[in-house]
């Protein structure tokens, strides 16, 4: 008989897609602090994954400015 009859194990987590604005043209402007391709911050990059769904929602709607623009609004 094995140790692991009639045990219950929790199913492996499954990644969930999340959506974002990477076009993969990953290219930072230093000089603004944003990546050229789809006008995110080095911050804001490294934290997507962590980021509420609203908080994604509401930088994505800054960047077609910020991209327009060039500037990162504080």
């Amino acid at each position: 008989m094995s140790a692991f009859q009639g045990r219950r194990f929790p199913s492996p987590l499954r990644a969930e897609a999340v959506e974002t604005p990477c076009i993969d043209v990953c290219n930072m402007d230093r000089a603004r602090g944003m990546c050229r391709g789809c006008g995110r911050t080095i911050d804001e990059i490294a934290g997507w994954t962590q980021l509420s769904a609203a908080e994604r929602s509401r930088i994505m709607a800054v960047l077609p400015e910020r991209l327009r623009t060039g500037k990162v609004a504080p």
